[in-house]
């Protein structure tokens, strides 16, 4: 035995059933039962909270990632400036200009072949291992 119930619904979304109703072929007494049926079964909050906890940790993974390439790309900076000043010894005045010109030169090289290594799909980070990680303080105990 069924119960008539009268309810009412905004116009938008009397719209949005009725388009169901004929996309699925399906009556939209059907639809409402089937939308009622699922806010009130109990596992409902579950399912809910089970597919938020499922994009939660994928949001999380997709943060450590971004951590771990920042981290690298810093480190592999510091790594080449800390070299760079070490071996790099300072130039008498006169040849200023000369440098200047000839870093422009190494410059423009470098981002060429950047832009085609990027462009490439090619990446540093593609390159270190995932389980790479540095060593702390008690690793080394």
């Amino acid at each position: 035995m069924r119960v008539r119930l009268n309810v009412y619904f905004p116009p938008m979304l009397a719209k949005q059933i009725d388009e169901l109703a004929i996309r699925r072929r399906i009556s939209r007494s059907a639809i409402v039962e089937a939308a009622v049926t699922s806010y009130l079964s109990p596992d409902g909050a579950d399912r809910m909270e089970a597919a938020f906890a499922r994009r939660l940790d994928r949001l999380s993974r997709q943060v450590q990632r971004l951590e771990r390439n920042t981290g690298l790309s810093t480190e592999a900076l510091a790594l080449f400036v800390r070299f760079w000043l070490s071996v790099t010894p300072p130039l008498p005045d006169e040849d200023q200009a000369a440098a200047q010109v000839k870093g422009r030169k190494r410059y423009e090289g470098f981002v060429e072949t950047l832009g085609r290594r990027y462009a490439s799909g090619k990446s540093l980070l593609d390159e270190i291992p995932e389980d790479v990680r540095p060593k702390s303080a008690t690793d080394s105990e």
